[in-house]
């Protein structure tokens, strides 16, 4: 009677947990970011069917294609919505951003108008892919759900507050110049308590598994700041970091926004390792309550041998697999393996992998350490002797 009580004030609490969460995922979705003024005067983002193209205003240039993609498009969305106008979509020469319509295509268009709302210009931005991404979180929802039960709802409040928190706190604080390291270890840290608490409840692993990830996330960024400065990166490095400062927001720290980024990236497989430790030995302590406690820390160094491996070879694929077209390029051309790695771009990726590594390594003796200590109950002549 006394494990059904306990497990029942176990559930009621994390049902409420979870209430709360609902409450305070809704205020996240209805506070303001301070960014949301519009730098497009008069224009309306509309979604378009495209009618018909004409492709006669463009021109090649070997393999890239300039010049302008008119169509015919009917406005599905909006004040103009059910109206046929004509749209241009503007070729740069940039594979990476321009794009080709085909009638039967769904576009996002920006609408330009007069003080009167008559359409003066229509922008085709990209394909319309909103639909397609619901979709696509909709069965992963789904899935989640049906294997995984009420952890699978709590996982996905997890994931809505991760994605809130990094929207309306995150860049809206370093945005307004506030420091990126400190802003990333606050997020960070709530985020790896929230996620721990929501996926774990309100347990002793999860509770082991907090306290290890926060240390060596601190651990982490310390890491980061300490070679970021001996690699002499600076931020500018990160993909359209220089886009900030010619939008005005030249006081930027774009160094440390990089590395509060390699923080945060780092954060999310310390969190996921430290609940793998801490959840195997509380099975291990509840299959055997009276093991002691320099038995189930040895249990804990095994385990985490076992899959610190695994984990740093994931974050060095996650990590490396972005820059895979850069490591092609200095390959075709030959580069010698010293310049590619000296180069500024792979050094920084460098960085990012081997000082979330580093994490990842430390995370498992100091779970091993703390979960040893809080699931067991030993006598006062018994010591816990850390072997090499």
């Amino acid at each position: 009677m006394d494990k059904l009580s306990t497990s029942f004030k176990k559930s009621k609490k994390e049902i409420l947990f979870s209430a709360l969460f609902f409450i305070i995922i809704a205020i996240l979705i209805f506070i303001p970011t301070g960014f949301e003024k519009n730098i497009y005067v008069n224009a309306e983002g509309v979604r378009a069917k495209i009618i018909d193209v004409d492709n006669t205003s463009i021109y090649n240039t070997g393999m890239i294609n300039q010049g302008e993609q008119t169509a015919t498009i009917k406005i599905l969305s909006g004040n103009h919505k059910g109206k046929e106008i004509q749209g241009t979509n503007m070729l740069t020469g940039k594979l990476e951003f321009d794009k080709f319509f085909e009638p039967g295509d769904t576009a996002w268009a920006l609408i330009e108008q007069d003080s009167s709302e008559k359409i003066i210009f229509a922008n085709l931005i990209d394909h319309y892919r909103i639909g397609n991404e619901i979709l696509l979180v909709s069965v992963f929802a789904v899935l989640l759900i049906v294997f995984s039960g009420f952890t699978g709802v709590r996982t996905l409040l997890s994931f809505l507050f991760a994605l809130l928190s990094i929207w309306k706190i995150l860049i809206p604080l370093m945005l307004k110049g506030y420091s990126p390291i400190l802003v990333s270890l606050f997020v960070g840290n709530a985020l790896t308590i929230t996620t721990l608490l929501l996926v774990g409840g309100f347990t002793k692993k999860s509770y082991a598994a907090i306290i290890s990830s926060i240390s060596c996330s601190f651990i982490t960024a310390i890491t980061a700041l300490a070679f970021g400065h001996i690699f002499e990166i600076n931020g500018a490095v990160m993909q359209w970091s220089e886009s900030l400062i010619y939008a005005g927001f030249k006081n930027l720290d774009l160094t440390g926004i990089l590395y509060g980024g390699i923080y945060l990236a780092s954060s999310g497989a310390i969190l996921d390792l430290a609940i793998d430790i801490s959840s195997a030995l509380e099975e291990i302590q509840i299959n055997h309550p009276k093991v002691s406690r320099k038995s189930l820390f040895d249990s804990g160094i095994r385990i985490g041998k076992s899959v610190v491996g695994s984990q740093t070879t994931t974050l060095l694929l996650a990590y490396m697999g972005s820059y895979i077209s850069v490591m092609m390029v200095y390959m075709a051309q030959g580069t010698n393996i010293i310049t590619i790695f000296n180069s500024k771009p792979i050094a920084a990726e460098v960085l990012h992998t081997f000082v979330g590594c580093i994490g990842l390594v430390l995370v498992s003796p100091l779970t091993s350490f703390v979960s040893s200590i809080y699931f067991t109950q030993v006598d006062k002549t018994e010591d816990i002797k850390i072997s090499a």
